[in-house]
């Protein structure tokens, strides 16, 4: 699975971010409040971004913390090729090829996040993951995941899948690129806010808590002691 994931976002690392704006309803809303987030950490000066493929999301936060250090790991090499030329010329970038979920990291961060990326893996996976982001932050640090989530009730879930497949259908993406995105869909194994929350807080972190929700695209913010 992973390398079918690696494949498939490599493919369309050049058209990433022109599909996002199409894919996601609330694409202003939900990156703003990921990068509105981090003024909850007591520091900025490093910051993680897993799962960062083009660095859309670090694009928005660079704009607001320029001074930080940035590390962007991604499985794909296509896509951190992308987020190379995007940053090109900045020296506070470092960029890691590589499965986030079984890498090791050789350093601390003051905040970790992530964007659309964490609902690929297993809920083992995100589980141990959260440990894991728990163990790498600085004591004051917080872990912002904006990513899709699952409903509790089968039946709205079922409604917010057909009202999000329609958005998609009227968005203006070709038939090919909505094919593809469907594909992709295929692979996630999204869970629950609360199942996230429920980890979060197994790993040791606090205040765990939803900040934004809409469709199945959601905001969760947690704090390190």
């Amino acid at each position: 699975m992973k390398e079918e994931i690696k494949s498939k976002f490599g493919a369309i690392a050049q058209e990433y971010d022109n599909q996002r704006k199409l894919l996601i309803p609330c694409f202003d809303d939900f990156y703003t409040c990921i990068v509105d987030s981090i003024a909850y950490s007591t520091k900025h000066s490093h910051i993680l971004d897993i799962g960062a493929g083009t660095g859309l999301l670090t694009s928005f936060i660079y704009h607001v913390y320029s001074g930080s250090h940035y590390t962007l790991i991604d499985i794909s090499e296509e896509m951190i090729n992308q987020a190379k030329k995007r940053f090109t010329g900045l020296g506070n970038f470092d960029y890691i090829i590589a499965d986030y979920s079984n890498y090791k990291f050789n350093k601390k961060f003051d905040v970790v996040v992530s964007a659309l990326s964490i609902h690929h893996i297993e809920n083992k996976e995100k589980e141990e993951l959260f440990q894991k982001i728990f163990d790498i932050l600085e004591s004051g640090g917080i872990f912002i995941n904006g990513d899709q989530f699952l409903s509790r009730s089968p039946s709205i879930e079922e409604s917010i899948q057909n009202k999000w497949k329609l958005r998609i259908f009227n968005s203006g993406l070709s038939k090919k690129e909505i094919d593809g995105a469907y594909a992709r869909m295929k692979m996630d194994k999204p869970a629950t806010v609360e199942k996230n929350i429920e980890w979060l807080e197994r790993a040791g972190f606090i205040n765990a808590d939803l900040l934004y929700k809409y469709y199945p695209f959601g905001v969760v913010c947690a704090a390190k002691p």
